[in-house]
C-alpha cells in the first residue's frame, strides 16, 4: 500500500461523504474547498477536465474561493484512471497552490486525489 493511501472504508466525513459524490468517474474534475477561521465550509469550487484531461485552476475559481473569508483551503482531484499516486504535474500544482496562498495567509491543509478504492493524501504521505 502507497504512503498516504487511505482505503474507503477508512474515509472521513469530509472525504466519504463531501467531496467522492462530487466526482465524475469518466472524466478528471478539481475541487477547492475553502473553510474559515472556525473549519467550517464556506464555499466549494469545481473545475471539470479539458480534451486532455488535465485539470487547470482557472482564476474564477481563485476569484470566487478567495473573496468570502477563507482561512483554509483543500484541494481534492480524481484520477479515472484509478492511479492513486499523483503525477508530477500535481506536485507542482500542488507546492505552487500552497505557496500562492500563503502568500495571502490562507493554509493549503490538504490536496487529495480521489480513486475508487480509497484516496491518496498529500499530507498523510507528508509531502506538503
Amino acid at each position: 500500500m502507497l504512503a498516504g493511501f487511505i482505503p474507503c472504508q477508512a474515509e472521513d466525513a469530509v472525504a466519504h461523504q463531501l467531496l467522492r459524490p462530487l466526482f465524475d468517474d469518466e472524466r478528471e474534475t478539481l475541487l477547492l474547498a475553502g473553510f474559515d477561521a472556525f473549519e467550517r465550509l464556506v464555499r466549494i469550487e469545481r473545475a471539470d477536465g479539458d480534451a486532455t484531461g488535465r485539470c487547470l485552476i482557472p482564476p474564477r475559481c481563485w476569484r470566487s474561493l478567495l473573496g468570502g473569508g477563507i482561512a483554509a483551503v483543500l484541494m481534492a482531484h480524481n484520477h479515472p484512471s484509478g492511479a492513486a499516486w499523483p503525477s508530477d504535474a500535481d506536485i507542482r500544482t500542488t507546492h505552487e497552490a500552497a505557496l500562492f496562498l500563503r502568500t495571502m495567509g490562507i493554509d493549503l491543509i490538504d490536496h487529495l486525489i480521489f480513486v475508487a478504492g480509497g484516496h491518496f493524501s498529500f499530507r498523510t504521505a507528508e509531502m506538503m
